[in-house]
């Protein structure tokens, strides 16, 4: 069951602490959430619960506010529900309107709501809130700078990028630097470029040029598929894939001349 949530966003001023004292309004966390027009998505987050059956959900802001504080931190699950329930300005951030000791939620619910809140509805916010950011910052400058803007306006469109702020939006093609699966990918490669190139050349040459690819692939499945080989193993490994890599470039030398 899903509550809408009435987003008066109270001023700093009048977020209630357990001592004296009140949030500064110029806060990193405080003008975020001023940018962020967290009522204009709510509906489309609130689509996929059912208005009468089930237990309250967590409104809107709280979920995409807990995914912009876990990605912007650059920290766990675990430890964004601890920075939140430790930081008057997160609780802020997320709407509440006072702060309070114990966790408004569990680490685990960050879970769903990666799941709830779709790479779309993601990048639909990155560009609202960019709007705004450009109109908040066109209103604090000069009518000099304002005309500057204007000019280079469409200049700079193409240079604004895009903030991914969930998890799960991260690219996923990027791997770890290891070695020998880096050289059985290159050798793979070099493979491909040898057969493309002998393709126009097959009635001039009396036979393709050997690549041992078949061998070289199970003798880095070996290698690969053992949890912990020893770094004799792997230099051996590793030195066998640049032999083959090594005859595959001048195979490919020879293709091109």
């Amino acid at each position: 069951m899903y509550r809408k949530a009435h987003y008066s966003l109270d001023s700093p001023e009048e977020f209630e602490l357990p001592f004296s004292g009140k949030l500064s309004a110029n806060n990193r966390w405080v003008i975020l959430a001023e940018l962020i027009p967290w009522e204009e998505f709510e509906a489309e987050y609130a689509q996929d619960f059912s208005s009468e059956k089930g237990a309250p959900a967590k409104v809107f802001r709280m979920a995409l506010g807990s995914l912009i504080i876990k990605e912007k931190l650059g920290i766990s699950d675990r430890e964004t529900i601890e920075q939140i329930k430790e930081n008057p300005y997160l609780q802020y951030f997320i709407g509440l309107t006072s702060y309070q000791e114990e966790a408004p939620l569990d680490a685990s619910m960050l879970v769903h709501f990666r799941k709830r809140i779709s790479g779309d509805l993601i990048n639909q916010i990155n560009r609202r809130v960019g709007q705004m950011n450009r109109k908040k910052e066109s209103s604090n400058s000069s009518p000099s700078e304002n005309q500057e803007e204007d000019n280079s306006e469409t200049e700079d469109q193409s240079n604004r990028g895009k903030l991914i702020l969930d998890a799960t939006c991260a690219p996923s093609d990027i791997k770890y630097p290891q070695d020998l699966a880096l050289l059985n990918a290159a050798r793979k490669e070099t493979e491909k470029l040898i057969d493309l190139l002998y393709q126009p050349l097959r009635g001039q040459l009396k036979q393709k040029p050997r690549t041992y690819r078949q061998q070289a692939r199970k003798e880095y499945l070996v290698l690969a598929k053992q949890r912990k080989p020893s770094s004799e193993k792997r230099r051996q490994g590793i030195k066998k894939q640049l032999q083959y890599i090594r005859r595959n470039l001048s195979h490919l030398e020879n293709l091109i001349n």
